[in-house]
């Protein structure tokens, strides 16, 4: 038997990210006959469906089936894929987006008059369970609407509420962070062989310490500084390792380019027409 369409989310686009918020909605014990996906691919599509045992709709029909829409297709597609749904939504379904840079009033102005939309930046981490979304409402969204796109990003990770004009911004920390972390752990690697430490070896040595520090970040909630100061004995090597760092401008290097990463994500936005 189907669910009622007030319980059913769904999630149309089933790349990376789809997937990633199915599989972290069923984890977190949400009926899989309350799920339903859309995939244009049909050798995708029966996979997904081998997969999990999720219904697999074209846009339009998932769209019709469901009181909450999760928009997950490329920023470049989704013009069409609100040209497919437009005339399927029933009022008062709620729309959350997670393609970067699409805006609520890009959402509002192509969807029908009133429809809630809510916008999302979230990030890789989510296939970890440990995403970081943040999420701004549009202007016919309420606080149970919030609610509602909060419960389903939280399956996956954690969850914030921010004013859109902060969008940007949260693009250039979470939503590409991962990507600065990865480039850091890349060089400190590198640099471990360099020092003579097999890969394996360094590439160990590197996510553990990386893992631990951050979960030191997150358990003993004390300002980075402080935590770093812990690590750096007078005179030591950590602060040898430091004054190279500030030498060769490390930390202003980050800050430019995260500004840079705002800067993009502002072009892309107001580039939607």
């Amino acid at each position: 038997m189907g669910a009622r369409r007030q319980d059913t989310v769904a999630i149309l686009g089933a790349g990376v990210m789809g997937e990633t918020l199915l599989s972290g909605l069923l984890r977190s014990g949400r009926p899989v006959q309350q799920l339903v996906v859309s995939e244009r691919r049909p050798e995708r599509a029966a996979e997904l469906s081998a997969a999990y045992g999720v219904r697999v709709l074209d846009n339009a029909a998932a769209a019709a089936a469901a009181a909450t829409v999760v928009l997950v297709v490329k920023p470049q597609a989704m013009a069409d894929l609100l040209a497919q749904i437009h005339d399927r939504l029933e009022p008062g379904t709620l729309v959350v987006c997670l393609a970067a840079g699409i805006t609520t009033a890009y959402l509002e102005q192509r969807l029908p008059q009133g429809t809630p939309v809510v916008r999302v930046m979230a990030n890789t981490p989510a296939l970890v369970d440990e995403g970081m979304a943040a999420i701004s409402p549009g202007v016919h969204c309420d606080e149970q609407h919030l609610a509602q796109a909060e419960a389903l990003l939280r399956s996956c990770g954690r969850v914030v509420r921010l004013a859109e004009k902060h969008q940007d911004a949260v693009t250039a920390i979470s939503g590409s962070g991962p990507a600065y972390v990865f480039y850091v752990v890349e060089a400190m690697i590198e640099a471990g062989v360099l020092l003579g430490l097999a890969r394996t070896t360094a590439t160990e040595l590197v996510v553990q310490t990386l893992y631990g520090a951050a979960t030191m970040l997150r358990e003993t909630g004390e300002h980075p500084t402080v935590l770093r100061e812990q690590v750096s004995s007078p005179a030591g090597t950590t602060v040898a390792a430091l004054r190279e760092l500030d030498e060769h401008k490390v930390r202003a290097a980050f800050l430019t380019a995260m500004v840079a990463a705002r800067d993009r994500s502002r072009e892309l936005a107001g580039g939607q027409g």
